[in-house]
């Protein structure tokens, strides 16, 4: 029997499953699934669930429960590429016969002084858990400073602001307008939202130094009760002390087949992978629908297509709390309402199909 192990219950991994789960899988296939989590977490919510708008219980997805799905629990350590063992820091080692690594990233703190350790963060489940009650134990008027103005950041501070109306948010871009990479119109409308709400942006930044309670933009110091950092990711530590070819981000280079040069029993799956694209869920979908397509071939016997077809991406969509939001839909931008009623509507059915 033949063992496809998948390190992480994240997007990727999870589409992986529901494709050869009931009946694409091949009779002498069974799937291991490693995760820390009894459960598959939606961590495009992570920001809601830090600021304190939805429970616990709403971003968390039961693994499918199935007799040739196997769902083992440990912290990973390392992998040991040539003896085709996962290791763990917590119990024995389990091998594999091909295995997807799909352990998502971490923060990025760019060398910054004091970022790792006075900084609350919003990549796992446990840190927006205590990222949410540190912010929902501020007193009233207390200051929250949150560092990074892309997707994450600027969902946060306007989910933040609906949850606590009293406190004092201050959002640091690096940019001369905020989420400047959108089309212009798109960037002034979150801009101008947050203006109107309160929220106090510090453009062109450039945070130098973090210590308890204070945020130093260009070396001058701004107090803050609360600093929550989205200034960039990095692959988890397992693939970063991988000794594979990486990309400038840090990312594992993958063959066309998305599997390491020279091994094509390991993948690359998600934030981790170096793809065309920014790390998304959307993404980690569209590549796991292309490594099922692999596999299959690779356990027929039958050979592969010299290339993979281009990913087709749908947009971006973002919310500014519950009634606003903004996206990115076939390069055409939209603002308002309806990008956020489309963002819960993608969310719901996701949870429908996944749960």
């Amino acid at each position: 029997m033949r063992n496809l192990v998948l390190l992480g219950g994240g997007y990727g991994n999870m589409r992986i499953i529901h494709r050869l789960l009931p009946n694409q899988l091949p009779d002498d296939v069974m799937i291991t699934l490693i995760d820390r989590n009894p459960y598959h977490c939606l961590k495009t919510e992570y920001y809601a669930l830090a600021a304190g708008t939805i429970s616990d219980h709403h971003i968390r997805v039961s693994f499918p429960d199935h007799p040739k799905l196997k769902i083992e629990y440990g912290t990973i350590s390392s992998v040991d590429l040539e003896g085709k063992k996962v290791l763990f820091h917590d119990r024995e080692p389990i091998s594999y016969d091909d295995t997807v690594i799909g352990l998502g990233c971490e923060d990025k703190y760019h060398n910054v002084p004091g970022a790792p350790e006075h900084t609350y963060s919003i990549q796992t489940i446990d840190q927006s858990r205590s990222t949410y009650q540190a912010l929902n134990n501020l007193n009233a008027e207390a200051t929250v400073a949150i560092v990074g103005a892309g997707l994450s950041g600027v969902e946060l501070a306007s989910e933040l602001r609906e949850s606590r109306k009293d406190l004092n948010i201050i959002l640091f871009d690096r940019g001369e307008l905020i989420l400047s990479s959108f089309p212009k119109r798109l960037s002034k409308y979150v801009q101008s939202w947050f203006e109107e709400h309160g929220v106090k942006i510090i453009n062109c930044a450039n945070i130098t130094k973090v210590e308890e309670g204070i945020v130093y933009n260009h070396d001058d110091p701004i107090h803050a009760d609360a600093i929550v950092w989205t200034a960039g990711i990095q692959p988890n530590q397992v693939v970063r002390d991988l000794d594979v070819e990486k990309d400038p981000q840090g990312r594992v280079v993958l063959t066309p087949h998305h599997n390491l040069p020279g091994d094509e029993h390991v993948y690359v799956v998600g934030d981790c992978a170096s793809l065309p694209h920014a790390p998304s869920a959307q993404l980690a979908e569209a590549q796991a629908e292309q490594i099922v397509q692999v596999l299959e071939l690779r356990w027929k016997g039958e050979p592969l297509p010299e290339t993979m077809p281009k990913f087709k991406l749908k947009g971006v969509l973002g919310s500014l709390g519950k009634k606003a939001g903004f996206g990115l839909v076939a390069e055409r931008p939209l603002i308002g309402r309806v990008p956020r009623l489309l963002k819960s509507g993608l969310l719901w059915m996701y949870k429908h199909h996944n749960g």
